[in-house]
């Protein structure tokens, strides 16, 4: 097979790979600065096939726009489209409703996405090599990687030789959770995906019970008012409203992610981690509390196949344990970026990848180690913090992506 070289006057300026929100932003913006690209991806994919049915999003509608450069194609814009009232933020966003919206903007921007997948990335004479599962090949001088959540599923040590039984899962496995009715569900985790799957087991007639190492759960507050603008102006001065929720603090993460890098690595980690940390929506609080069965102040030291379930032996804080059976386990501990689980980068593009951890180190316009390889996303947060696990950063990441490539030419 002929190898087609980046050099050539055929090459495509840019490649924009997967679909989701992020890779539809960058496509958007990049399409903006009259740039020919091409773009791959199922539309949305992640989100219609790795995300369970009832699920509503935890960004509240003024934060759930996926950014164009001019902002012509937002939520509310999609409402009108439909025929129907733009709603505020007491009124959380069903995950249909996104998926359409996700739709319609890719139809607005991207009418010539391309669904066949990309079998391979791989680098030479300076630029990329895409083969396509067509058997298409063809040159590209720079790529850009919005891979998503795909990749990137954490399922704890303890638990892998379940999962592996198909006694344990993570939720990203599951598009409808309404085929564990009538079965006991031990949901590992603290967060919005352990919480929200906890509830949508029980209405879906399963035996859902949460394990949490957290001493008790955390619920967010309802906001105030529907709309951002209608709260009391000292309120907005204590806490303003951003992206990320009202607070200063949040203020200062959606508002400079630019200035996150230059933050000490274990300090970036550590803000990762715990800003927006494990907790559940406000309009969680009451499909939960009093309704699902919760452990908390306990975490899995041990499990094992047992009488067709799953034995988790767990641990207190104090040494004391105690053991759970359940007919399975679903982990809910979120995702670990981890550029060697990119499988359609070759291998030796791979190695060439600077990491932080297993995340790519990537500079101010989102630009890896290798010239010319971006990344948006999730992959990119352990750089620019925690704005870039919600719809919220597609309009920063868009932008800087987009300005990074015309200056690269």
């Amino acid at each position: 097979m002929a190898v087609p070289r980046s050099t050539a006057a055929d090459a495509v300026p840019v490649t924009v790979i997967g679909a989701g929100p992020y890779g539809l932003a960058a496509a958007a913006h990049l399409r903006a600065r009259g740039l020919r690209l091409r773009a791959f991806g199922e539309p949305m994919d992640s989100w219609r096939t790795r995300m369970p049915a009832g699920m509503f999003l935890k960004s509240t509608p003024s934060a759930s726009s996926i950014a164009d450069a001019a902002g012509a194609w937002n939520l509310d814009r999609f409402r009108a489209a439909e025929g129907r009232r733009s709603e505020g933020d007491l009124h959380p966003v069903p995950l249909d409703e996104f998926v359409r919206y996700g739709l319609w903007f890719q139809r607005q921007i991207l009418p010539d996405l391309d669904t066949t997948a990309v079998r391979e990335v791989d680098a030479v004479d300076g630029g990329f090599r895409i083969e396509l599962a067509s058997g298409e090949t063809f040159a590209s001088r720079s790529v850009v990687l919005a891979t998503g959540l795909g990749p990137f599923p954490r399922i704890p040590g303890q638990l892998v030789e379940l999962a592996r039984a198909g006694l344990a899962s993570h939720p990203a496995e599951h598009a409808d959770l309404s085929g564990f009715a009538g079965r006991r569900v031990a949901v590992i985790g603290a967060g919005q995906s352990a919480l929200e799957s906890a509830a949508l087991l029980r209405e879906a007639g399963a035996e859902p019970i949460v394990v949490a190492r957290t001493d008790r759960l955390l619920f967010g507050e309802p906001p105030a008012e529907d709309r951002p603008e209608q709260r009391p102006l000292s309120l907005r001065l204590v806490k303003p409203a951003t992206p990320l929720g009202p607070g200063w603090s949040h203020r200062a993460f959606s508002g400079a992610p630019g200035a996150y890098r230059y933050l000490p690595s274990g300090v970036r980690e550590h803000f990762l981690r715990t800003v927006l940390g494990p907790s559940g929506a406000w309009w969680l609080r009451e499909r939960v509390e009093g309704r699902v069965e919760v452990l908390t102040g306990h975490g899995v030291r041990s499990a094992q196949a047992a009488d067709g379930g799953a034995r988790l032996t767990l641990a207190d804080r104090q040494g004391g344990s105690r053991v759970l059976e359940a007919d399975h386990v679903l982990a809910a501990t979120g995702y670990r970026v981890d550029v060697d689980q990119i499988d359609l980068l070759a291998p030796g593009l791979r190695a060439r990848v600077r990491r932080d951890g297993g995340a790519p180190k990537l500079s101010a316009g989102f630009e890896s180690s290798v010239p010319g390889l971006y990344f948006t996303g999730l992959a990119a947060a352990a750089t620019f913090g925690p704005l870039l696990r919600f719809v919220c950063g597609t309009g920063f990441a868009g932008h800087r992506i987009s300005a990074a490539v015309v200056a690269r030419g």
